[in-house]
């Protein structure tokens, strides 16, 4: 007999929290009949400055099939959390989740830029990406480096061994899933291995709070400029170069509530 879920949790605090924010966002997106044009990730948007959306596509799934796939792999992953004995762990699996989470989005930018600007594949300007594969794939490629005699385990059916599990899952996925982001799970596997062979190195706590605090900071101001939510307490306002926007805190107001509404998924990639 298993052990009850509740231990299951508590040996994988971080996992459990990550895999609620998930499907809370889910759920959400479900009940206010969000369009995941409004949350995800594309290079049209990326140039028009909505630049919080390599977090929110992230986090965001769409379809609940989509949601299980990647949370049962994650839950799977989340044995990171009890290899410090290898120079893993809980702070270990922080630090890179956050790193992985911004530079495979931005990675998957970069690829979207030169498909389209040097082999002029027009088609990746409006692909939009949504879904937690990117951390996914790269928690698969640095455990398939670090600990490659860990099994991954999904739906607690299907068993792979963990030095195959990254390209085993891209091929799979990219056949039995048509509409599965190839770019976006290779973008997983790319950073992973950086940071598996220390090419991506040196997080600490306070990088990681810099980062984070920077990543907040983007993600505000983004929002404001692109007008998709109006933090009424801020102001941007030109200076001597255009290009320098100045702050200002104002008297607080009715402002806009983050406008979204639901449209069809095509177009969409799921990450």
């Amino acid at each position: 007999m298993g052990r009850p879920l509740v231990f299951e949790i508590l040996e994988k605090p971080v996992t459990s929290c990550f895999i609620g924010i998930c499907s809370a966002i889910w759920f959400y997106i479900q009940k206010k009949n969000i369009g995941y044009s409004h949350v995800g990730l594309s290079y049209e948007t990326a140039i028009a400055g909505h630049h919080w959306r390599i977090i929110t596509s992230a986090f965001s799934h769409i379809s609940v099939l989509h949601l299980v796939f990647n949370m049962s792999a994650l839950w799977s992953l989340g044995v990171v959390e009890n290899l410090g004995s290898i120079g893993l762990g809980v702070e270990y699996y922080l630090h890179y989740t956050l790193v992985l989470v911004v530079l495979s989005g931005v990675l998957v930018l970069g690829i979207y830029h030169i498909l389209i600007q040097k082999f002029k594949l027009e088609y990746f300007r409006r692909v939009t990406a949504v879904g937690y594969s990117c951390v996914v794939f790269g928690w698969m490629t640095i455990l398939s480096v670090k600990q490659p005699t860990s099994k991954l385990h999904l739906f607690g059916l299907l068993s792979l061994p963990i030095s195959f599990a990254p390209f085993e899952s891209l091929i799979f996925t990219s056949i039995i899933v048509p509409q599965a982001s190839f770019i976006g799970h290779l973008s997983g596997i790319i950073v992973g291995y950086a940071i598996a062979w220390g090419l991506i190195h040196g997080m600490n706590n306070y990088w990681a709070v810099s980062m984070l605090g920077w990543i907040v900071l983007v993600c505000v101001f983004s929002l404001k400029r692109s007008g998709a939510y109006d933090f009424s307490f801020l102001e941007i306002e030109p200076v001597t170069d255009s290009s320098l926007p100045s702050v200002r805190f104002i008297a607080s107001g009715n402002g806009r509530t983050l406008q979204m509404s639901a449209l069809p998924a095509a177009g969409v990639e799921l990450v």
